[in-house]
């Protein structure tokens, strides 16, 4: 199994970009789909993106064109790049591997990160 520790978050304007982080260590990370998901205050948590072992990727609707998920392999490394940052982004962001098959439920994933602030001001 995986330890996913995230990293990258912070506070920016609205109209900004930032990138999060999520490093995985154990063994066999290229045989984990990808996920981040994110939680704002009194709210349930949320899928934002996905990304597969072969590398399709799938998006929640209010950040298509605007975040992109990628991963490295070779760093067991998955990134998340936000562009164009609104108020309503603002939440904690968790990293979530997934043995083999993505989803895109919360409840689907066993192995989470421990959530790093995204905060975007007026």
């Amino acid at each position: 199994q995986v330890q996913l520790v995230e990293s990258g978050g912070g506070l920016v304007q609205a109209g900004g970009s930032l990138r999060l982080s999520c490093a995985a260590s154990g063994r066999s990370f290229n045989n984990y789909a990808m996920a981040w998901f994110r939680q704002a205050p009194g709210k349930e948590r949320e899928f934002v993106a996905r990304i597969r072992i072969g590398g399709n990727t799938y998006y929640t609707e209010s950040v298509k064109g605007r975040f992109t998920i990628s991963r490295d392999n070779a760093k067991n490394t998955v990134f998340l790049q936000m562009s164009s940052l609104k108020p309503e982004d603002t939440a904690i962001y968790y990293c979530a591997a997934r043995w083999n098959t993505g989803s895109s439920r919360t409840t689907d994933y066993d192995t989470w990160g421990q959530g790093t602030q995204v905060t975007v001001s007026q």
